[in-house]
């Protein structure tokens, strides 16, 4: 039997991008999700588990039975707002990570790429945040993904694991075919909730708009989904080179911008204003995050392929279809 890729995760929003775009490489696909989401995955071409990356007995199992030799991990809650009011389910997910670890090592599986944050700096004060600008999460989940970043240093040193660490700014959009989406219940993301809104009506309600930015609301980097799976097949290409130590790149399109200037955008392109509430600040979120990116661009060769409106655009193809 030829070796085999882990995606855990793999039926969530990003995980699915990646498996769709591994599938035009060749390479045997296995995933892993507990399937707490609702999901799109296509599994044509890919070998499925329903499961938690907890059980070890269960992931020990797929990494000897498909001879893994590399592994995807994105399995995780993705909520700032969220871990702020319950701690603890996502200090639970580090827990996972570390169950995963121990797997691999057991198994001998010395590469993972995994799924970080820009949660991870926090409140920087940087205008533009580049890899090794000191990291001062401001939430349970961005510390979460800060420690896990922590212990994959650690591997690299003690068990020879190699691993890329990917902080993902803003993701957003949808596959521009139309065959992939957010599907996120509930939905958090800002991009998907306006496009509903318009759909439906609902009103979205936008946390704070005292922020210290130009007009009071949260400046954040909105990078394609697309793009994000693009650089995970890159971050893996470039582990095959330098397979021993633990790397970290932050992944956005470098352009901040705010949510009255998202929810311009989008009643630009679609004709149609979503409808908006002005509420209260959540706690952890930071006034601004907007990625410097040029070590990914420089070290992986990634680029970003597609802008703002470009993300909308296929958001919105992607949300008329499900309507």
């Amino acid at each position: 039997m030829t070796s085999s890729v882990l995606v855990t995760g793999g039926a969530g929003y990003i995980g699915s991008h990646l498996v769709h775009l591994l599938n035009t490489t060749g390479v045997n696909i296995v995933v892993l999700d507990n399937m707490t989401n609702p999901s799109n995955l296509d599994r044509s071409g890919v070998t499925f588990y329903e499961g938690d990356i907890r059980e070890k007995s269960a992931v020990s199992f797929i990494l000897r039975r498909h001879q893994v030799d590399r592994v995807f991990h994105f399995a995780s809650k993705i909520s700032v707002g969220d871990s702020v009011k319950d701690p603890l389910s996502y200090y639970d997910d580090l827990a996972g990570t570390l169950s995963l670890l121990d797997c691999m090592r057991k198994n001998e599986v010395r590469k993972i790429v995994f799924s970080s944050s820009a949660a991870v700096f926090g409140n920087s004060g940087h205008s533009y945040l580049k890899t090794y600008d000191h990291k001062s999460p401001a939430s349970p989940y961005g510390r979460m993904k800060s420690m896990t970043e922590d212990v994959l240093v650690d591997c690299a040193s003690a068990y020879g694991i190699g691993s890329v660490s990917l902080r993902y700014f803003n993701a957003a959009g949808a596959h521009p075919d139309g065959i992939l989406g957010e599907r996120h219940d509930p939905e958090t993301h800002l991009i998907p909730l306006l496009l509903r809104s318009i759909l439906t009506g609902e009103t979205v309600t936008i946390y704070g708009d005292d922020y210290s930015t130009p007009d009071g609301t949260c400046i954040r980097d909105y990078v394609h989904v697309c793009d994000l799976a693009q650089a995970h097949l890159l971050a893996m290409y470039g582990l095959d080179r330098n397979p021993d130590s633990a790397h970290f790149f932050n992944l956005g399109s470098g352009e901040g911008y705010s949510v009255f200037q998202v929810i311009a955008a989008i009643t630009r392109l679609t004709g149609k204003s979503p409808k908006v509430e002005i509420g209260p600040r959540r706690p952890g979120d930071p006034d601004r995050l907007v990625a410097d990116s040029s070590h990914a661009n420089q070290t992986l060769g990634w680029k970003r392929m597609y802008n703002l409106d470009q993300i909308i655009q296929h958001a919105w193809n992607f949300e008329k279809t499900k309507s």
